[in-house]
Order: structure tokens, then sequence, then C-alpha cells
């Protein structure tokens, strides 16, 4: 399990043995983390970032570039971009053009938080 291995084992304080945490213990660490949501903010964070980046840089004209050629036949697959703008929707601010929000730090932080507490825990 990947929390075993976030939360790392556990020194026993009366045998001072190292033991595995039991799932109960790992509950409670994990204090019913939406992980979905955490997914998302650090998606949108990434995208601020890269948004306020220069127009010389490779990953910035990754994003706004258009590539080109044909698609392939079938459902057009979900871009990382799409989720973004479907991310932005969610929080009501999908009419906005998401660079231009991004070169606000504090409006986009507030924007990527939404929904989320600030230490990503709901309760």
């Amino acid at each position: 399990m990947v929390l075993r291995r976030i939360f790392e084992p556990k020194r026993d304080d009366v045998t001072r043995e190292w033991r595995k945490l039991h799932n109960e213990e790992l509950n409670d660490l994990y204090c019913s983390l939406n992980i979905v949501r955490v997914i998302k903010s650090r998606r949108m964070r990434w995208a601020g970032h890269v948004a306020r980046m220069g127009k010389g840089r490779g990953v910035y004209r990754v994003l706004v570039g258009k590539p080109e050629g044909k698609r392939p036949l079938g459902r057009p697959r979900h871009r990382w971009e799409d989720n973004i703008k479907m991310e932005l929707q969610e929080v009501r601010c999908g009419g906005m053009d998401r660079i231009e929000l991004a070169q606000n730090r504090d409006r986009w932080a507030v924007t990527c938080e939404c929904g989320n507490e600030p230490s990503g825990y709901i309760k």
C-alpha cells in the first residue's frame, strides 16, 4: 500500500523495534484525505506556474500551442488543457482566460484551493 511508504514504519515505544503501521493507524494519519481534490489542486497550481513562464520556454509553448496535422479517428482524447478548463468551470471561473487569471498569484492560489481546506483535508 502506498500509504505505508508515505507514512513510513514506526518505532514501538516499548520494544524499540520498527514495525509497520496498522490500518487503523494509517486511517488516522490519512484523516480521510480526498486525493482527487488534492490532485486537481496540484494540477491547477502547475498550470498557473506554466502560464506565468516566459513565452520562449518550451513548456509554455506546449501549453498554448496548437499541434499541426490530422487527429486520429474516433473520440478526441482528453488533453491536459481540457482537464484544466473543466476544473476552472467547477470553481466557476470557466469563462475567464486562464493565462491572464494565473498572472495574479494570489487570485490563482485561491482558485486552486477552492473547494479544499488549506491543508487538503476534509472533515
